[in-house]
């Protein structure tokens, strides 16, 4: 979801600002708080705070959700990529073809999101960081696998986590270049990376017709 469908890094580096703040520690590099988006909240804050303990953490996971959800409110939405919504319908037209969701939100988080109209109803599982470990752990995506009775799939995202949680779970990975991990760390665990929205739908028949 976020870095590759909607760009949130906005509302992501300015609540990572203040929870920081409020913990009176200091704010790592914008680069630092990039290169964790896709984790779960405390495996991110377990990253770019290793000498903190579990109670800091905790605070800090608090205090980030806190503020993230006053932002949304206050700055709006974060915005979707352009060619994201006519990807998605060209990807609803492809016969035998579900998509779904495994993504380091909350179910809260998500929930928000598929609240924009252009969004409801066209995934047939989501899977959140609330009821599987984070990522790269496969486990969301082999539960989305269950839920869809898919015996084969595609992992699409931003960031090395979203690679390799795609390979943990025996899927083909396509990594895309315009979110939050560059192309170069991406590529090391994707089967491909693609620039542009337009070239999804062709890659993906490209990956099964070798498969």
């Amino acid at each position: 979801m976020d870095g590759t469908l909607i760009d949130s890094q906005v509302h992501i580096l300015e609540a990572m600002k203040i929870a920081f703040s409020v913990q009176g520690l200091s704010l790592p590099s914008r680069e630092e708080v990039l290169s964790i988006i896709g984790l779960s909240l405390f495996e991110a804050f377990e990253q770019l705070c290793p000498g903190a303990d579990d109670a800091q953490r905790a605070a800090l996971v608090a205090n980030f959700k806190k503020s993230f959800s006053i932002l949304r409110h206050t700055m709006g939405p974060s915005p979707l990529y352009p060619g994201a919504l006519a990807c998605l319908d060209l990807l609803k037209g492809v016969e035998h073809l579900v998509l779904g969701i495994a993504t380091g939100k909350s179910r809260r988080g998500l929930d928000y999101v598929l609240s924009n109209p252009d969004l409801a109803g066209r995934f047939s599982t989501k899977q959140v960081a609330d009821d599987h470990p984070s990522k790269p752990d496969p486990a969301m995506v082999l539960q989305a696998m269950v839920e869809t009775g898919a015996f084969r799939g595609v992992m699409i995202g931003d960031t090395s986590f979203d690679m390799k949680m795609g390979r943990a779970a025996g899927l083909k990975t396509i990594g895309v270049s315009w979110g939050y991990h560059s192309a170069s760390v991406i590529g090391e665990n994707a089967d491909m990376v693609i620039d542009h929205f337009e070239d999804l739908l062709p890659e993906i028949q490209n990956l099964w017709s070798d498969a």
